[in-house]
């Protein structure tokens, strides 16, 4: 909803623009706004709030989950990957 209100302000900021061009120049100000709070919500790559350092953790604790699982229920080495996934718990604690 706001997205299209949004477009309509620009459109109507761009057509004023005809009788005078200080409106060409509002119009252009808002694309470069609104562009701008969308990339800063988490759909650009320059995030400045450090939310891809914690995504990156949560990818590697699933990873490390998902190795540990694979390791854990394989029929080969079994007590070895058990004695580390004790470790593993002992560090954590």
């Amino acid at each position: 909803m706001m997205a299209v209100l949004l477009l309509l302000l620009i459109v109507v900021l761009f057509g004023l623009g005809f009788l005078n061009s200080l409106w060409w120049v509002a119009a252009a100000v808002l694309v470069f706004v609104a562009s701008r709070s969308r990339r800063d919500r988490g759909r650009g790559w320059g995030r400045r709030d450090g939310s891809d350092v914690g995504e990156y953790r949560d990818y590697e604790e699933r990873r490390d989950r998902q190795d540990r699982w694979d390791r854990r229920y394989s029929r080969r080495h079994r007590a070895r990957w058990r004695r580390e996934d004790r470790r593993d718990r002992e560090r954590r604690v």
